[in-house]
């Protein structure tokens, strides 16, 4: 009997343990300990880290500048105390908490939802936002010559519609532990299909996009950012009541919770928050109301500022003046006093960062943006010598103004080990900036730069280097 009561005693330690290191559908039980790692370390250490993925709210590079609405929340809290912002780029979202836990970074930036499974294992801020979430689904073929009510038609607006159906999503999010619920509701079996976390949100909608797949899910607030650069989605859909987003931290670390929720209360009252959710999620496409594609203007010009456009041209060789005006063109329908994506202002859409090193300013007059921007492409045609085609040196030189020098060079880089021309646009580089939204490409270790969402410079390139073209032949 005292055999046995010792047997009993020596396994029962191998039981809870196997037990403990098995995964349940929904969280990892078991979890190595916390770092002891807290406000007072951080500030020693002057450095806060956070975890972030390659995406449009959480990090990502426009035009040379470092983006994203939950870094530049969090740049913002650094500052107000004295710290050096680090981000780390996380690969595989299902890694994050473990990387929380273990000390790789501080706080996870990632449009995390609030869940009850989540709260077992970290901490939550105060949410910074509240948003539903929403059926991606493609818009029907020839949707650009059909009303509202016909396109409606066609695509599913109501949860029930789901039963049946084939949706994508990431196994561990709180979209799949949604779609389970939403079965029950309506007594039927929905077909999910379960992705890792290597495939995050942005790249699932632009699978949908592409016609790989029919149905995700995500937020709202990411799916309404993404819709401006993959317009055939839609995302009107609602699945899910308002869900609230926060930033992720180790119950390890209740003195830097404490700290950042004092100073969100504060931050999310002030201009600069009110700025940055709608320089993210309420800037609207400017609408052409008095250009047409070929003439803009009753006296044939192709727009009311060519003189400038003329002048400036003149003065910085080698660029055409119709070119500038056709990206002024796509940039903003001539406006002068328009703001769009990233804070980026005026005619020619500088960006902050960007504007005041060639004397543009969010109030410069249409002269100054003109002669701003005309300098600039004169530089960007100028440091593409190696490109010997004078067209496909354009062509680089609008794709750098439309995405910025870095990520041109990282397609440059991936289509030299892919065994294509890095010195040709067509079919070539452009080929291999598409594939800089897909985890493959951006996350090899040739891209320094990360994400890009090269369908947008692809369009880009194509729509500004073809109206160019028109408008040099008839505009001499």
């Amino acid at each position: 009997m005292k055999f046995l009561h010792y047997l009993i005693f020596c396994l029962l330690p191998l039981v809870f343990f196997t037990k403990c290191g098995q995964k349940s559908d929904d969280v990892e039980l078991f979890q190595h300990p916390s770092v002891s790692i807290d406000l007072p370390e951080i500030l020693k250490k002057g450095k806060l880290t956070i975890l972030a993925e390659n995406s449009s709210t959480s990090f990502f590079i426009y035009r040379g500048k470092k983006m994203g609405f939950e870094y530049e929340i969090l740049q913002e809290f650094a500052n107000d105390n004295g710290l050096e912002l680090d981000v780390k780029i996380v690969s595989n979202l299902d890694d994050l908490q473990q990387m929380l836990q273990d000390g790789s970074g501080d706080i996870i930036a990632c449009n995390y939802t609030v869940t009850k499974d989540r709260i077992k294992n970290i901490d939550f801020s105060i949410p910074f936002l509240r948003t539903p979430q929403v059926l991606v689904q493609r818009k029907p073929e020839g949707w650009e010559n059909m009303s509202d009510a016909q396109i409606n038609e066609k695509l599913l607006r109501d949860p029930s519609q789901l039963a049946g159906k084939e949706i994508h999503v990431w196994k561990n999010s709180s979209y799949y532990q949604r779609l389970l619920n939403l079965q029950e509701e309506i007594g039927d079996t929905i077909l999910i299909q379960e992705e890792e976390g290597k495939i995050g949100s942005e790249e699932m909608l632009e699978l949908v996009a592409e016609g790989l797949i029919d149905y995700t899910v995500t937020e709202a607030n990411i799916a309404q950012l993404n819709q401006r650069f993959l317009e055939n989605l839609d995302v009107k859909t609602e699945l899910s009541v308002r869900q609230k987003i926060a930033f992720g931290l180790r119950k390890s670390s209740p003195l830097l919770l404490a700290k950042l929720d004092n100073w969100l209360r504060v931050f999310m009252q002030k201009k600069t928050f009110k700025y940055l959710k709608k320089k993210y999620f309420e800037v609207s496409t400017p609408k052409n109301t008095t250009v047409n594609y070929r003439t803009s203007t009753k006296d044939g010009s192709l727009s009311p500022f060519d003189d400038y456009f003329r002048k400036s041209a003149k003065k910085h060789g080698g660029i055409d003046w119709q070119l500038v005006a056709a990206i002024a063109y796509q940039e903003s329908k001539f406006n002068p006093t328009v703001v769009g994506f990233g804070g980026a202002y005026g005619m020619m859409q500088f960006m902050p960062n960007t504007g005041p090193s060639y004397g543009v300013y969010p109030h410069s007059s249409p002269e100054q943006q003109i002669e701003g921007a005309t300098k600039k492409l004169a530089k960007d045609f100028a440091n593409w010598r190696d490109i010997k085609d004078d067209d496909q040196r354009i062509k680089f030189t609008l794709a750098t103004y439309n995405a910025g020098k870095g990520h041109i060079q990282d397609a440059q880089r991936l289509a030299k080990s892919q065994g294509l021309d890095p010195t040709i646009w067509d079919d070539n580089v452009e080929k291999m900036l598409l594939s800089l939204s897909k985890a493959e490409f951006y996350q090899n270790k040739l891209v320094k730069n990360g994400l890009w969402k090269g369908n947008r410079t692809h369009k880009y390139v194509r729509t500004v280097y073809t109206r160019y073209q028109e408008w040099k032949s008839v505009y001499k």
